[in-house]
């Protein structure tokens, strides 16, 4: 850690690098309290020296230059993967819904928070079990691996056999996890307004309540067990994904037992063939609008490592439910007149569909609608096209990217949607940047014209 963070804070800094390794989980409030309060001061002697170098330069410092540097996304990450748990979670949001807005260095730096947490060491991975399984847990078992084959933000993944010859993957989560949520979302919280990244205007109560009710779900792994089982029954018989079978006898509030399904990460098929990218990625833009539209459920956590793909059966493979969402009728329909309104209709029925959905209000500054809308041009104009659209090289992103900073910088009009709204948002903006890092070209405007 001392060896990272001296790296980090060097003015030329190397490459930097985060490797796993058995870390026990801080779960003491007042703990885990001053470890973000370490993050917080690291920055501000971050900016000092680095605002002092450039005024000695004769140059007018930017905040946003000064906050968002290599050394300052390596305290960040390192930090927030030792801490797991909420503030973990959090962090890769940021990283997910931020990375293809950051410079390259330091997108891949917060990449880490999908998924390379570091885990919890035997002796406290002992303790989790015991409290769940009892003392004897290990004869339920031919075979369980200590060391995980996943650690992420709320729990890692163990693989074993049990007696009677089921591959199992074990997800176990972090002590103190759940007692950690409500102080982490509010540190977290502090940490980004003293940051300045976030302006003091905006009340951020609606998005923190939810972020808590969302993290406390997501440690429910009795509650995410049922989604796991909902899912595999939705998806029963389908060629082309599979969900892990659900093993209540080994699932209690901290621990979730399932089948293990072999695969690879979906990231890493940025390196197969043109056909395969295609096709992983058209099956996962209609999951997600079959979730939206007629299934009445929706994973809405957009995080890549929740896909994996098995090349011997072509098979996507869907992981972890503990994100997954009712979708009431009257919601789905208002996104299906937003998708009526952009791909067929005028710019007044965009307008009328984004007010009814939340995005702003009708006594909203006409300026200000202007820009939502002219976002919204931006992104359907491809989509209404019947050629395929390329996510590699197709200028929406960059062009979504530059009004988005721009629209960023009014401070004076910040409407917080309903947070259904900006769950499903974020899902399919998830689902668009893993299109753009497969480098995918698919024929959009047919899969979405099948639900107008």
């Amino acid at each position: 850690m001392a060896g990272d963070l001296a790296r980090a804070m060097s003015p030329t800094m190397s490459k930097f690098t985060h490797t796993p390794r058995g870390l026990a989980v801080p779960d003491g409030r007042l703990t885990r309290m001053a470890r973000l309060g370490g993050v917080a001061a690291g920055v501000a002697g971050s900016l000092a020296t680095g605002g002092a170098r450039e005024l000695l330069a004769g140059r007018r410092p930017q905040m946003s230059d000064l906050l968002l540097t290599p050394a300052n996304a390596a305290r960040l990450t390192n930090q927030l993967a030792q801490m797991r748990g909420a503030a973990m979670k959090m962090g890769q949001l940021m990283s997910m819904e931020a990375g293809e807005f950051l410079p390259p260095e330091l997108a891949d730096i917060l990449a880490h928070l999908r998924a390379d947490a570091h885990f919890m060491p035997p002796q406290q991975l002992k303790k989790v079990l015991i409290a769940n399984w009892g003392a004897d847990f290990l004869k339920r078992f031919k075979r369980f691996d200590v060391y995980p084959i996943a650690a992420a933000s709320i729990g890692q993944v163990h693989r074993g056999v049990t007696k009677d010859g089921r591959e199992v993957a074990v997800k176990v989560q972090y002590p103190g996890v759940r007692k950690s949520i409500d102080s982490d979302v509010s540190n977290v919280a502090a940490l980004m307004r003293l940051s300045g990244l976030i302006p003091k205007e905006l009340d951020l109560s609606p998005l923190l309540d939810e972020a808590r009710r969302q993290l406390h779900e997501e440690a429910d792994y009795l509650r995410e067990g049922q989604m796991l089982a909902r899912f595999g029954t939705l998806m029963a018989g389908e060629t082309d994904f599979r969900v892990p079978a659900l093993y209540a006898d080994l699932t209690t509030a901290d621990i979730l037992g399932m089948e293990y399904v072999p695969g690879v990460a979906v990231e890493s098929l940025s390196d197969a063939d043109q056909a395969t990218r295609n096709r992983v990625t058209e099956r996962l833009i209609m999951l997600t609008l079959r979730e939206l539209f007629d299934l009445g459920v929706m994973q809405t956590d957009p995080n890549f490592a929740n896909y994996r793909y098995d090349a011997e059966t072509g098979q996507i493979i869907l992981l972890d439910f503990g994100a997954a969402r009712e979708i009431v009728p009257e919601l789905s329909a208002k996104f299906r007149a937003l998708l009526r309104a952009g791909l067929q209709g005028t710019r007044e029925d965009m307008r009328r569909a984004a007010i009814e959905i939340g995005y702003f209000n009708a006594d909203t500054s006409e300026h200000h609608q202007r820009q939502i809308l002219d976002m919204m041009e931006i992104a359907f104009t491809p989509l209404r096209s019947t050629e395929p659209f390329d996510f590699a090289t197709n200028p929406t992103v960059a062009q979504l990217r530059d009004a988005g900073m721009e629209f960023g910088r009014d401070r004076d009009f910040w409407v917080i949607p309903p947070m259904d709204t900006l769950y499903i948002q974020r899902k399919f903006a998830g689902i668009y940047l893993l299109a753009t890092r497969l480098k995918a070209r698919v024929n959009v405007a047919p899969i979405l014209h099948a639900y107008l």
